[in-house]
């Protein structure tokens, strides 16, 4: 019994051991078959994503349907299908390595996660939009037999019946990652080497899809926010509520409270220097925009008609090298440019405006967002706690806020690449445009009489000629002005009447001129008077005692003008006679004044009354205490034509024993009713 006993012992030993060994032995083998499913189903996932890449896009790509948007459907599906196919080498690469797979493994996925988290986030985020274009294509009898017909060509295999079946894959697949390292792990013992770096590798897959998921819910709240509405009065109205005005109400009186410096304002220096140059880009992008129109504006008015192509009578010699030469660049090279310049900056430069109204909406929403933020952050810290409304109002605006700090650095570096782009386009157009214009005017340069003449030689022949030809127009003006008879005294209008009689009052009437030729200012103060227009003498020099310009009254402008363009001014005898009236009346008011008494009765003189008066032609409302308001045909009393600083477009006016500026266009002169003529006071 004694020797019977310690065999015993050892048999039940080998027995534990034995059932120690199955779990391990199980264990093991689900670990290899579950690293085999993760290489399989990856190898079956690049297969069909080449199926769908080269194939199913290729077929469809041939047909050339303008309606089918590609782009939309696959979106950067060759990028996964880059990356997966890297990846997937990398998985096939790790198999009889052992002991060192599971860590081969689980580097691999630590040095792909970047990868995959980029190309997976932009796919996933436009995933919605693919499902909506294949649900529309589905409605479409005629897109859908052609999408079948590609398929059934293609992938018959598969027995898939639409393009959602292959879309979805790369959704599936990124998900799938972490629950097959997940498996994996799973049947790897703690104490194994590669346990730890398993785990790592299954956090960051866990972490690349929140990532994913996270960027696709930024994503839909720019798509909600970023669209640009252009609403009616009435929608807008139709908008409105106590919600919406309450709302609006409380951001309104936050942007206030930062501006009056009530409340801080929320800072955030990367944010802000983003937009800065955000605005900065946009703006140069409407300004550019603006010149390209004028730009092609003007080309469009100079190929219209020119003088050219007019019989000028001159059919030989360079005038016809001109007119052939100008109607070959009007015909051919001009209009071949403005197409270039259409199609290769005006069009970019309209995409690239267009796609600026996205972002900036977004950017709006954001201050929007930002001051409802601000304002529940305020009562969370005085309550404690917000609604679940208010929470969801806080997570938009961080979504929004987050989503502009990763895009905007990517959107202006691409706005700037495509602006210079823009501007190197037009300025290879120029020098293109400049090359041809002066290949094809050597061609008529040779034919010229000057046109082997050396270059200075040449120069020097144009000099003389500019200079004999301005010495004969010189000659020309001063003979013309000569010759010219001076301007007769004819009739004055009544504006004009007015106007001479108000410089008789001020000045006299010794102190008249008549403007003798038309007068163009060229320096400061001085006037642009035309020929024939009546003018009161100031002072018969500048301020640097120059006698040959003169400072005169325009009759509301003051300036200086030539000497030699002015001579005496002789009216009319019908003139003459009211002229003196107005003379002796206001020398006998500076007489009363000067020297009478206040009591002294002033002598009866002839008076004038107009036949014409001004009145209002439009009712006026004054604005600021230097205006007058007006009412429509009300009487008014002209007191200058002018504002302070000469312009005419208001003039000074009394109404009502009121004083004040008004609209000049909103005085009309009409004749009085029963215009009295001349009378003497009784």
């Amino acid at each position: 019994m004694a020797s019977a006993e310690p065999g015993s012992e050892d048999a039940a030993e080998a027995e534990e051991a034995v059932y120690e060994e199955m779990p391990c032995d199980r264990m093991e083998l689900s670990q290899r078959l579950a690293v085999e499913e993760l290489i399989t189903t990856e190898a079956s996932y690049v297969h069909n994503m080449q199926l769908c890449v080269w194939d199913i896009r290729a077929h469809l790509q041939k047909k050339q349907l303008p309606e089918l948007d590609l782009e939309g459907l696959f979106s950067n599906i060759d990028d996964i299908l880059h990356v997966s196919r890297r990846f997937l080498k990398g998985l096939e690469a790790t198999a009889g390595r052992g002991q060192e797979q599971l860590l081969c493994i689980s580097t691999l996925f630590q040095e792909f996660k970047e990868e995959i988290e980029t190309v997976y986030k932009i796919y996933c985020a436009s995933y919605d939009h693919a499902l909506q274009l294949v649900e529309s294509y589905r409605r479409d009898p005629r897109l859908q037999e052609e999408i079948l017909d590609t398929l059934s060509a293609t992938v018959p295999h598969t027995g898939a019946s639409d393009l959602s079946f292959f879309l979805v894959m790369p959704v599936q697949r990124v998900t799938k990652y972490p629950l097959l390292l997940g498996k994996i792990l799973e049947n790897t013992p703690s104490s194994a080497s590669a346990h730890s770096a398993l785990q790592a590798a299954a956090r960051a897959m866990a972490q690349v899809n929140a990532n994913i998921n996270e960027h696709k819910r930024r994503r839909e709240v720019a798509t909600k926010y970023n669209k640009a509405e252009h609403l009616t009065l009435r929608d807008r109205l139709a908008r409105l509520n106590t919600h919406s005005i309450a709302k609006k109400t409380t951001r309104l009186s936050r942007l206030l409270m930062h501006e009056a410096g009530i409340v801080a304002k929320t800072e955030d220096k990367e944010y802000d220097e983003l937009e800065e140059k955000f605005q900065c880009v946009a703006s140069s992008v409407a300004t550019l925009k603006e010149n390209v129109a004028s730009y092609l504006g003007h080309l469009q008015a100079f190929l219209l008609p020119t003088p050219h192509q007019c019989e000028l009578q001159m059919d030989e010699g360079p005038a016809l090298q001109h007119r052939r030469l100008s109607a070959l660049l009007q015909s051919s090279v001009f209009p071949e440019f403005k197409q270039r310049v259409d199609r290769l900056v005006w069009q970019p430069l309209c995409s690239l405006s267009d796609m600026l109204e996205g972002p900036q909406q977004l950017v709006k929403k954001r201050l929007d967002k930002l001051l409802d933020y601000e304002e529940i952050q305020e009562r969370r810290s005085e309550v404690g706690s917000v609604s679940y409304d208010e929470e969801a109002a806080m997570n938009t605006y961080l979504a929004i806020n987050a989503l502009l700090l990763a895009e905007l650095p990517h959107f202006n570096q691409a706005a700037l690449q495509l602006l210079g782009q823009i501007l190197r386009s037009f300025s290879a157009l120029q020098l293109d445009l400049a090359a041809q214009v002066l290949h094809h005017a050597e061609k008529e340069l040779e034919q010229l009489p000057h046109g082997h003449m050396p270059l200075p030689s040449f120069w020097k022949v144009v000099e003389d000629t500019l200079q004999q030809s301005g010495a004969q127009l010189r000659a020309f003006c001063q003979a013309f002005e000569t010759v010219t008879p001076s301007p007769g005294t004819q009739p004055l209008t009544p504006a004009e009447e007015r106007k001479v009689l108000s410089l008789v009052s001020k000045h006299g009437p010794d102190k008249l001129y008549q403007v003798t030729s038309n007068i163009s200012g060229s320096r400061d103060l001085d006037l642009t008077l035309l020929r024939g227009q009546i003018v009161a003498l100031l002072q018969s020099s500048d301020t640097k005692g120059n006698t040959s310009r003169w400072l005169v009254d325009a009759g509301g402008p003051r300036g200086f003008v030539p000497a030699a363009k002015l001579r005496p001014y002789s009216p009319a005898p019908a003139q003459q006679s009211v002229m003196q009236l107005l003379s002796l009346d206001s020398g006998t008011e500076r007489r009363r004044h000067s020297f009478a008494s206040p009591e002294a009765p002033r002598p009866q003189v002839a008076t004038f009354t107009p036949t014409f008066q001004v009145v209002a032609g439009f009712s006026f409302a004054a604005r600021s205490p230097q205006e007058v308001t007006l009412q429509a045909g009300q009487p008014v009393q002209v007191l200058e034509p002018h504002d302070k600083k000469g312009s005419t477009e208001w003039s000074l006016v009394e109404v009502n024993g009121q004083r004040g500026y008004v609209p000049s266009s909103y005085l009309v002169t009409v004749p009085v009713q029963d215009p009295a003529g001349w009378s003497l006071p009784v």
